[in-house]
């Protein structure tokens, strides 16, 4: 694919305990490196997507190490702005069973979180790019990285550039009110709106009737209509929403929608075994990426998306490590799970 994507936003440094030890009990945490768009400009990577990311890195040897994870994947990190003091950190303890994961967040005044609008030149970035994406976890970094994600839209806009966002709302880093008023912004440059059950409710207080998350219970037609006011609210010309019943944090059941403005359409339903689901949203966006760019229609456009996930759930860290052919296995059916010799 000759088309180019670029992303934008925060790549940290993940610490974690070995395997399922709790915060608690660890001696030593294993150093990995991820964050919502970064995921997916590996991902896409993975794919054989010409993507670039871009973000700001301290000059040392630890923003270095972030930069050289995604060099390793083929990610072009020529736009990354070098300087500020320190990178972001999260820590994650992995749930098991009725134990639900917990991550607890080390990123304030990292570089990105206090970069300014001067950092990027959108027009030299976005030079040859055919999607830009970005996620709600960027613009809740600070009013001053919002400003940077509404030039970025803007500049993207100004070219034809096709834009995703992911809503991705996190409530440990700003309030309802402060996402929907920053989000209702920025969504009016959205061509692509990705979000999960929850997000159209907790940004936008646009919920699907008659749904239980956390009983297992979702209804599609309230997820269509979900979807059919977000679009009419906004002028998203697609909308996909990830649908995920809950059994334990160890076994999940993973699937999706997709709207176009007229029609709905729903995958398959897969029954995980959840190795590490950080990244699994991440995945989808990317998957959906991809098979949109590649002109793929809408109901094997969402499959593809749902089978990348599915397989991320399966991999340790954030980066979903599968290419083109294993996805399409999964989509045609072949989900046993035996040696592939």
């Amino acid at each position: 694919m000759n088309k180019k994507v670029v992303t934008f936003g925060e790549i940290m440094l993940r610490l974690a305990p070995e395997g399922y030890y709790r915060f608690v009990q660890a001696d030593s945490f294993g150093a990995t490196y991820g964050g919502g768009e970064a995921n997916v400009a590996v991902s896409l990577a993975n794919l054989g997507v010409d993507v670039a990311f871009v973000t700001k890195l301290p000059r040392h040897e630890i923003g270095q190490a972030a930069v050289n994870t995604l060099r390793r994947f083929g990610v072009d990190t020529s736009k990354i702005v070098r300087g500020g003091n320190r990178i972001g950190i999260y820590f994650l303890e992995k749930g098991a069973s009725q134990r639900p994961s917990k991550v607890i967040y080390d990123r304030a005044s990292s570089a990105i979180a206090t970069a300014g609008k001067e950092d990027f030149d959108w027009d030299d970035i976005f030079d040859g790019a055919s999607w830009f994406h970005f996620t709600g976890i960027t613009p809740a970094l600070g009013s001053n990285v919002a400003e940077i994600c509404e030039e970025a839209c803007k500049a993207a806009k100004k070219r034809g550039i096709t834009i995703s966002c992911d809503l991705n709302y996190r409530k440990k880093l700003w309030s309802r009110e402060e996402a929907k008023k920053t989000m209702s912004r920025l969504c009016q440059y959205v061509d692509v709106c990705i979000a999960n059950e929850e997000d159209s409710k907790d940004v936008f207080g646009i919920e699907a009737e008659d749904t239980n998350i956390e009983g297992g219970k979702l209804n599609h037609d309230g997820y269509i209509s979900v979807a059919r006011q977000l679009s009419e609210a906004y002028g998203f010309k697609t909308v996909a929403i990830t649908l995920r019943t809950s059994i334990s944090a160890s076994e999940n059941k993973w699937a999706a929608m997709l709207f176009d403005g007229k029609s709905a359409y729903f995958s398959k339903e897969y029954h995980v075994t959840i190795v590490d689901r950080v990244g699994g949203g991440d995945s989808f966006g990317a998957g959906l990426i991809y098979s949109q760019l590649s002109g793929i229609p809408c109901q094997e456009s969402l499959e593809f998306a749902v089978a990348a996930s599915c397989l991320k759930h399966s991999i340790e860290g954030d980066l979903n490590m599968v290419n083109v052919s294993e996805i399409q296995t999964l989509v045609n059916g072949n989900g046993s799970g035996r040696v592939q010799r």
